[in-house]
């Protein structure tokens, strides 16, 4: 003890100094607690106040599970109630499900980031980008400064459209019909390309159609159907069973109900209606949405992505893809970003927002710097948070979708004044 004592007497101050800021880089974060019961109280309160009709989550932490509760009905009108095994239309959750696939084949060698996508797409050599109106008022069309390339359907910079606009490049998406149940991916994929860009390529971020055109890209470099694909390479490894676009008539009667809010009331729509988007008798399969899962199916692919690629001995992708899928890939100089600052301190990688920053408000669903996540139209959330070891899939079926209730779930999930290991 004089020996260690006498060391510490004689050591110089920087190097004391330097010993602390060691130690205190390798002290670990404050451990996250989940509260069983103030999850439980809000997901009752979604129910209560009516945003919802029913709720059900699903939290994994240090390689358990630690939560899962419901509350409220799956279909009212049946007066079923949320429950674990209840199948949900998850929407654009299903666009992480195609980066990854895509992922895979760049794994593979099957292509560059920053190839262009004409490459293996030629439908995208030549394209217009809309340039405003011209004096007479007509609708201006200029040749694209660059090509579109891989990089940008996966960050959504590539200039696509997404459905009705302010332009005639919205207009010429609408009559194009890309999207069309009727058709397959690779006449969905020749569609678009004669649709002109809304800006150049790179230039801005705008939530589009892009995940579609990766989904063409992936039957184009398997050689196989797209969703053959997936089911092969992502679903019957992760033993993800009861996740598809094409769900067998068996399961439909635990299908949870879709619920349209008009006029600040919650109505249910019709089982016909609400089950469109059950794809066995179209020929599109789309990358972007459509899939419906289980609480424990999504888990599974969020898990996989939680352990830097791999589940119960199956590998999925890399820990160096997984990495890169999750940083943000939008250069500063994009400032256009549409509504993404919306979803708090967030960039964007490929197919997911990655926070950057601590909540910068109370009003910021609540999260860890270096998280990743993706939601659904129907008000479906899942994310993945590296510093907490926590993955997290909350389900409901709500539309138009509504970020308030995600902004809930994650107080409850973290607490209100959480902000992530640099806040605390």
């Amino acid at each position: 003890m004089r020996k260690m004592a006498l060391a510490l007497a004689l050591m110089p101050v920087t190097a004391m100094l330097s010993a602390t800021a060691t130690q205190a880089q390798t002290a670990p974060a404050t451990t996250l607690v989940i509260d069983k019961k103030r999850i439980d109280a809000a997901l009752a309160d979604m129910i209560a106040d009516g945003r919802a009709a029913g709720t059900s989550a699903l939290i994994w932490q240090d390689g358990r599970e630690v939560y899962f509760g419901t509350a409220g009905m799956a279909d009212r009108d049946a007066k079923r109630p949320m429950r674990r095994d209840t199948i949900a239309q998850i929407y654009s959750m299903t666009k992480p499900v195609t980066g990854a696939a895509l992922m895979q084949l760049w794994e593979q060698g099957k292509f560059r980031l920053d190839d262009p996508l004409a490459r293996y797409l030629p439908e995208y050599a030549d394209m217009r980008v809309y340039a405003g109106k011209d004096a007479a008022g007509q609708p201006r069309y200029i040749p694209a400064d660059r090509p579109i390339t891989v990089r940008d359907i996966l960050r959504h910079t590539a200039g696509f459209a997404y459905g009705a606009g302010p332009t005639p490049a919205h207009d010429a998406y609408v009559a194009a019909e890309p999207l069309a149940l009727t058709i397959p991916l690779a006449e969905a994929s020749k569609r678009l390309a004669r649709v002109p860009l809304l800006y150049q390529p790179g230039t801005q971020w705008e939530y589009s159609i892009a995940v579609d055109v990766q989904a063409a890209l992936v039957e184009r470099l398997s050689g196989e159907p797209f969703a053959d694909y997936v089911r092969a390479h992502i679903f019957e490894p992760l033993k993800m069973r009861e996740t598809d676009w094409r769900q067998p008539d068996e399961r439909l009667p635990r299908f949870a109900a879709m619920n349209v809010k008009k006029d600040g009331k919650l109505g249910q729509q019709p089982a016909a209606e609400a089950q469109t988007l059950n794809f066995r008798d179209h020929a599109l399969t789309p990358g972007g949405f459509g899939l419906a899962s289980t609480l424990d199916d999504y888990a599974r692919f969020a898990r996989m992505l939680l352990n830097k690629g791999e589940l119960d001995g199956a590998r999925i992708l890399k820990p160096s893809t997984v990495k890169l899928m999750a940083t943000d890939q939008l250069d500063p100089m994009i400032k256009e970003r549409a509504w993404l600052p919306g979803k708090g301190a967030v960039g964007f990688g490929f197919d997911f927002a990655v926070r950057k920053s601590p909540p910068q408000s109370r009003e910021e669903s609540r999260g860890a710097v270096g998280e990743f996540f993706w939601d659904g139209m129907a008000s479906t959330l899942f994310w993945v948070d590296p510093a907490n070891k926590l993955t997290a899939v909350f389900f409901v079926q709500t539309i138009p979708y509504d970020g308030t209730l995600h902004r809930d779930f994650r107080a409850a999930v973290y607490g209100l004044d959480y902000r992530g290991p640099e806040g605390d």
